[in-house]
């Protein structure tokens, strides 16, 4: 008898702790699984699709918009063909899918809608609708349409799909402003009886949906078609392996066009390798070379370590820094060069000069406030920021190098907005694409006594330097070329390089700053043959279009 009691005893304690750990199970583990699954026994619903905002032109016309598309889905069980002969029949239409997945797609007979084909365009679906296949169907999609193709890519960026299938902006604009553009989805829910029966008086839910905001941009469009030509174009001619323009606004930071290249299809991103995503103009750096030297010289004029008429007196032949040996680009020498004939001349030899006036210190403060190793702020998703050597780390060849733009690293729109801030009479602006954008507070770099010192040395540069032959005649042009030798595993490269040119038009009132970089042109190294001719190649453009006019 004891024993029974004690047997059954277990039992009970058995089937007890497994209806514990069910109840566990069914409330804590599983509750939300349950829940959902309840819910969807007495609602149903329909999630409705928000339309996303358009990206404007400063003109008003689009750079990018919604238009009409359709997902193609088959009811297996209303199919009146074979599975394959349906297949055959699409997959004329469809291009890149094959039969053998349209078939096993269709022949799942246990499901009443299985989607076959998404953002069908409205001559698709007509030409499907002509061949009355019984059990296919369409339902509306959105459809993210770039009338001027490839143009701006980098910049707009593309509209894909994330982990959950549904449509997200990346890369550029598209990337960026992606909540703003993307909108709320609104929503319309059912309630049920037990039966399955829709309940009538209480049982609706809905909200509307949130279209998404349109962006107006400041990218002015005959602006940004100009610079792609033109870009392509000296590509070719120079024989580029990539190249970059970015004009910009100096007193604004609007940023009137931004073209790389080799660039993409937004409407067809799926036909790119991942590396054309990324905009080069705000995600690559490189050694910038003589263009650097402005920024350096601004740093020593401002902080009063020089003046314009300042002699050099090591500027006679090469000059020995530590184990190394610093010479000019074309080993020319200038002995007793005032400062702006170191500009004039990119003078290597003349920044080291400089460099030893200013100190590491003094000059790493400066490079800070002029925004070199930080972001700009541009709003573009993917913006990079190679960072600045540490404070205090600066050996003697890390200050000399520096002083004509090697050993640090910058990206196209770091420097320009650098030289915006000399443009604009020292004050540093925020890089925006988009107008509606509220501008952040401008910083102060340098003096506007110092901004008009370092612009007269830039004249005089443009007029007398290694690209004087590239100038327009008449036109008051600031600027300064930069041939920088590409660093590989520790060493410079002494076929390959980058060229850069960088200027602003006119001088005394600028209404743009433009960098033009042009990676391992082969035609020549230099940069007063290849980026140079082909800044004013674009210039030649820009200033009737600009209302800038020659002095006489």
């Amino acid at each position: 008898m004891q024993a029974r009691i004690k047997l059954l005893s277990i039992l009970f304690l058995v089937s007890f702790l497994a209806l514990l750990a069910r109840l566990f199970y069914w409330q804590v583990t599983a509750a939300d699984k349950l829940s959902d699954a309840a819910r969807s026994q007495h609602k149903s619903g329909q999630i409705i699709g928000a339309g996303r905002g358009d990206i404007l032109a400063l003109d008003g016309t689009y750079w990018a918009l919604g238009g009409e598309s359709w997902l193609v889905f088959v009811n297996p069980q209303e199919i009146t063909l074979t599975a394959s002969s349906v297949a055959n029949k699409l997959f004329s239409l469809f291009e890149e899918d094959s039969p053998g997945r349209l078939t096993e797609l269709i022949s799942k007979s246990d499901k009443e809608w299985v989607p076959l084909k998404e953002k069908v365009t409205p001559e698709v679906k007509k030409n499907i609708e002509a061949m009355e296949i019984e059990g296919v169907g369409f339902e509306p999609q959105e459809m993210r349409v770039y009338p001027e193709a490839s143009s701006a890519a980098q910049i707009l960026g593309f509209v894909g799909k994330n982990e959950n299938g549904e449509d997200t902006g990346y890369f550029g604009l598209e990337g960026y402003y992606n909540l703003s553009l993307s909108g709320k989805a609104g929503y319309i829910g059912q309630d049920r009886d037990a039966a399955g029966a829709p309940i009538l008086i209480g049982g609706k839910r809905s909200s509307s949906a949130i279209p998404g905001v349109d962006l107006a941009t400041n990218l002015d469009k005959r602006i940004q078609l100009t610079i792609r030509s033109k870009l392509l174009e000296g590509i070719e001619r120079y024989g580029a392996k990539a190249g970059s323009v970015i004009v910009m606004d100096p007193a604004s930071g609007a940023i009137l066009g931004m073209e790389s290249f080799p660039s993409y299809d937004p409407a067809e991103y799926w036909e790119y390798g991942d590396a054309l995503f990324k905009n080069p103009a705000i995600s690559d750096s490189f050694e910038p070379g003589s263009v650097f030297k402005v920024l350096v010289m601004s740093a020593a004029l401002d902080s009063g370590v020089v003046e314009q008429d300042t002699i050099c007196d090591v500027c006679g032949g090469p000059v020995k820094v530590d184990k190394y040996t610093i010479e000019t680009w074309d080993r020319k020498y200038f002995p007793d060069s005032a400062m702006t004939d170191v500009i004039v001349h990119s003078d290597n030899v003349g920044m080291t000069f400089v460099g030893g006036k200013l100190g590491a210190d003094k000059l790493y403060d400066y490079l800070d406030k002029f925004g070199i190793g930080s972001p700009t702020g541009i709003d573009l998703q993917g913006e990079a920021a190679p960072a600045l050597r540490k404070k205090g780390t600066w050996n003697i060849v890390d200050l000399a190098t520096a002083s004509f733009g090697q050993g640090v690293a910058v990206t196209p729109i770091q420097m320009t907005r650098a030289v915006s801030a000399i443009a604009n009479k020292g004050v540093l602006v925020t890089p925006r694409v988009v107008s509606s954008t509220q501008f952040p507070s401008t910083t102060r770099v340098i003096s506007s006594e110092s901004s008009a010192k370092i612009t007269a040395m830039m004249v005089e540069a443009v007029k007398n330097g290694e690209a004087k032959w590239t100038n327009l005649r008449g036109f008051k042009v600031a600027g300064k070329t930069g041939t920088a030798q590409i660093p590989i595993a520790g060493h410079y490269d002494e076929e390959k390089t980058n060229a850069t040119f960088v200027g602003f038009a006119p001088y005394d009132n600028p209404k743009f700053v433009m960098l033009v970089t042009l990676r391992e042109p082969s035609s020549s190294p230099w940069a007063s043959e290849t980026a140079a001719p082909l800044w004013f190649t674009i210039a030649k453009d820009l200033f009737p279009y600009l209302g800038i006019q020659p002095e006489k």
